[in-house]
């Protein structure tokens, strides 16, 4: 049994687009998002998968991530939808990658890069602002930018799109006036001549606002079956894919008032068993989670005590352990009848689940089934 293993079931995934696919409103079609290593599941057997799946488009936040998903033989269309300097633009271009566009600098300075290079015209998604104020143009800006991409035959417009800021959470009113003021946006296209692909649609929004599917929606954490509530996966038809798991490497015996790992932070109040198992921080098992995370072994929980270490933690197992050495011992996923799932890790971490997979270092190992 491996150390630390990441095994991630594929169907699982293609289930996950699947059902993602019966929610859009015709004509829109899914774009699977797969960066950051596929949020930490791999991001060239979820990328193929997805498109099994039927998802026709595939999101990543850099150059490199484009050049991988080329390198790989894939050839669908491929957006990076973060930003770019000059070298990493050219980069995405040369694997035939569609860019973001939001500000005229950038604009001039892929115009330079095409014409340097000798590069057919790039394919750009103008990204409008919202309300996330992150990347994008603002609206009032808009039609300043389209005018140059019109007259730039270096570029071609590819797309309209958007990020919502709060899709996942429970008061849209924020979320309808972003939807409201990206749709104004599209008309300013449409009377202007322009019709282009527009997209907004997040994992969260795809599943709870229809209206907003537009051509395409780009899904991310949903694909991997994890909840962009930060809820019950399974309530919105979603099967978690990635399993983290490791073994226990040693059983041994403590006496009361004995103490555990770095600091002594954990006391034992009885006798007890500890069990040692070789997994840490370094493997992105987060040290926060130090006497406060749970584990499974033997289908049971048991509490993660002392503090995590980077390449071992330590459990209480109890007087009497039920599990011995060379037993698995699940940390996110299931096991008989229990589960710890990300989303409780993320809850434990007051984070989100996006961060608790992305965080599972390179050092573990990763199997794929299905």
């Amino acid at each position: 049994m491996p150390r630390a293993l990441a095994t991630v079931d594929l169907e699982c995934v293609r289930h996950n687009v699947g059902s993602l696919r019966q929610r859009l409103a015709p004509p829109s079609s899914l774009m699977a998002v797969v960066k950051a290593d596929g949020y930490g599941h791999g991001d060239i057997e979820v990328a193929r998968a997805a498109l099994e799946a039927g998802a026709v488009s595939l999101g990543v936040a850099t150059a490199g991530e484009a050049v991988r998903l080329r390198t790989a033989g894939f050839d669908c269309p491929v957006l990076v939808m973060g930003a770019l300097t000059g070298a990493e633009a050219a980069a995405a271009l040369d694997a035939g990658a569609e860019i973001i566009l939001w500000t005229g600098s950038f604009l001039r300075s892929l115009i330079d890069t095409v014409r340097s290079r000798d590069l057919e015209p790039a394919r750009v998604h103008i990204k409008l602002d919202t309300g996330m104020r992150r990347l994008g143009v603002y609206p009032s800006r808009l039609t300043e930018l389209l005018d140059l991409v019109e007259t730039s035959p270096e570029v071609e417009l590819a797309g309209l799109m958007t990020h919502f800021a709060t899709a996942d959470e429970d008061d849209d009113d924020f979320f309808q006036f972003q939807l409201r003021t990206f749709e104004d946006a599209a008309q300013t296209l449409l009377a202007a001549g322009v019709s282009v692909p527009l997209h907004a649609a997040n994992s969260a929004a795809a599943i709870r606002f229809p209206e907003s599917h537009f051509d395409f929606v780009r899904c991310g954490i949903a694909i991997y079956g994890l909840s962009p509530f930060q809820g019950d996966a399974a309530a919105d038809g979603l099967r978690p894919a990635l399993r983290l798991s490791s073994y226990l490497a040693d059983v041994k015996q403590l006496r009361e008032g004995d103490t555990v790992g770095y600091g002594r932070t954990f006391m034992a109040r009885r006798e007890t068993s500890i069990g040692i198992v070789p997994v840490g921080y370094g493997d992105g098992y987060n040290r926060l989670l130090s006497n406060r995370g749970e584990v499974l072994a033997g289908g049971s929980r048991f509490p993660v005590v002392g503090r995590i270490s980077m390449d071992q933690i330590t459990i209480d197992l109890g007087p009497m352990p039920a599990v011995e050495p060379g037993d698995e011992v699940v940390l996110i996923g299931r096991q008989g009848e229990e589960e710890v799932s990300a989303e409780e890790v993320a809850s434990l971490l007051d984070t989100i689940n996006y961060e608790v997979t992305c965080n599972i270092s390179a050092r573990v190992e990763r199997r794929y089934e299905g």
